[in-house]
């Protein structure tokens, strides 16, 4: 079998979805088994509230994880827009290492840029002023220091307002800036891309600067999984369309 890497993202795992955990964990178990390495691009959970929450339902997932990293697959997670503040604990005890925002990995030979995928939505000034504000250190700080049922209160109300908001915009606010997507391809010095976000699974291919591009988009987790395999033949999302 050829060496392969796993991508998947936005899986917003919730105790209240126990299908999807359940779907996850037979993921770990068996997909990600013989893979080199599992990139997990942000929103791996509903919410997280902080490595102090007891997180109620999840243990399931948080065993599997461990387990596979602890069988001696390496598996790297970027923060999404729900899960900002998965941190050192949860990393120590699932075995995982949390990556920065940005990352440029060597996938099988091909440097491939990741990250969760908000941040190349630049048409939605909203959203991008609430990040800056919401993921400032000072911010992160002060949150950390809230007692728990308050951070509890608060993840459940940002959930309301998100629902509210996304309802209210078009589609194509919420998608990313094809022009933001090439400067930050050319400033990375890379022609393909992984990214998640945006719920809307494909494999983009187009030019930058005459070069040619690749962009994966990864699907979401609400009706089946979806993840994306890359080996030396390219990039091959499952289940195949």
């Amino acid at each position: 079998m050829k060496p392969f890497t796993l991508f998947v993202s936005d899986l917003h795992l919730d105790a209240s979805r126990p299908a999807q955990m359940q779907e996850f964990v037979h993921f770990l178990k068996n997909e990600a088994h013989q893979a080199q390495a599992l990139y997990i691009l942000g929103d791996l959970f509903e919410f997280w509230i902080g490595d102090d929450d007891p997180a109620e339902g999840l243990d399931e997932v948080i065993d599997a994880l461990r387990e596979r990293t602890a069988r001696g697959t390496a598996v790297k997670f970027l923060h999404g827009n729900r899960d900002f503040l998965v941190g050192a604990d949860f990393a120590r005890r699932t075995g995982i290492e949390i990556l920065p925002a940005r990352q440029v990995v060597d996938l099988h030979g091909i440097p491939t840029l990741i990250e969760h995928g908000d941040l190349l939505c630049t048409d939605d000034v909203p959203y991008q002023r609430y990040r800056r504000r919401i993921r400032h250190p000072v911010t992160m700080a002060l949150l950390g220091s809230l007692p728990r049922s308050w951070r509890l209160r608060m993840g459940q109300r940002l959930r309301q307002i998100s629902a509210q908001a996304i309802a209210g915009k078009s589609p194509d606010i919420m998608d990313v800036n094809e022009e933001t997507v090439r400067q930050v391809m050319r400033s990375e010095g890379v022609y393909t891309m992984v990214h998640g976000h945006t719920h809307r699974p494909a494999v983009h291919r187009f030019k930058v600067d005459e070069m040619d591009a690749v962009r994966a988009v990864l699907g979401d987790w609400y009706g089946q999984g979806s993840w994306l395999v890359a080996d030396a033949d390219g990039l091959h999302p499952q289940p195949a369309a």
